[in-house]
């Protein structure tokens, strides 16, 4: 983004962007409120001058408690509160305190779509970029799995959405067949992988 025209006004240089200025933090944070209000605005505009009310929020990189009620107020205040005219606001579930919260965080958002590639990063503590440590990182790592199941359970429990994006089952059919047996309600996947994976999926 901060390339583009006006970038540099609202991109901070950070040693670690991964883990910074990004997502529900930016969301809540008064530095953006602007930009994050032009946002909603596009939203609204697609819900409601062109009828689509078939489309959902969701907000990445939640933190904490607080940083979900907060970007709640702020969304009501936008006009755009949850539950109103059939709005749905999802969260990504991609952070160690997600999963440790997961009841807590679902008392504020309509379900969960996992980020599985930022959820092993953060749980097996490596940075998914450095080819210095790529070869530890692997969704199926059984820390990760256990996230991933309680979130899956979490969810179900409650009887919201849970859906996964991220990498891993595109790369491991044998994790998309395990997430499916978990109960998960989608699973994203790479174009050039939706159909050996479907073909996969189906033989079991």
């Amino acid at each position: 983004y901060k390339s583009l025209i006006g970038g540099e006004f609202y991109e901070p240089d950070e040693e670690n962007p991964m883990i910074g200025f990004r997502g529900c933090g930016r969301y809540t944070d008064p530095f953006f409120t602007e930009c994050f209000e032009m946002e909603l605005d596009a939203i609204k505009k697609v819900r409601g001058a062109m009828g689509m009310t078939n489309v959902e929020i969701m907000i990445p990189f939640v933190r904490t408690l607080e940083m979900a009620r907060d970007v709640m107020l702020i969304l009501e205040k936008n006009g755009l509160k949850r539950g109103e005219n059939g709005l749905k606001v999802n969260m990504m579930a991609e952070l160690p305190s997600n999963v440790f919260l997961a009841d807590e965080f679902l008392e504020y958002f309509d379900g969960f779509s996992i980020g599985s590639n930022d959820l092993t990063q953060l749980t097996l503590g490596l940075d998914r970029d450095s080819g210095l440590v790529a070869q530890y990182f692997d969704e199926r790592n059984p820390a990760v799995m256990k996230g991933l199941e309680i979130l899956i359970k979490a969810a179900k429990a409650k009887g919201k959405y849970v859906g996964i994006c991220g990498q891993g089952p595109s790369d491991h059919p044998d994790l998309a067949k395990w997430l499916m047996d978990q109960g998960i309600d989608s699973v994203s996947l790479n174009p050039d992988s939706v159909i050996p994976t479907y073909m996969f999926l189906g033989k079991k």
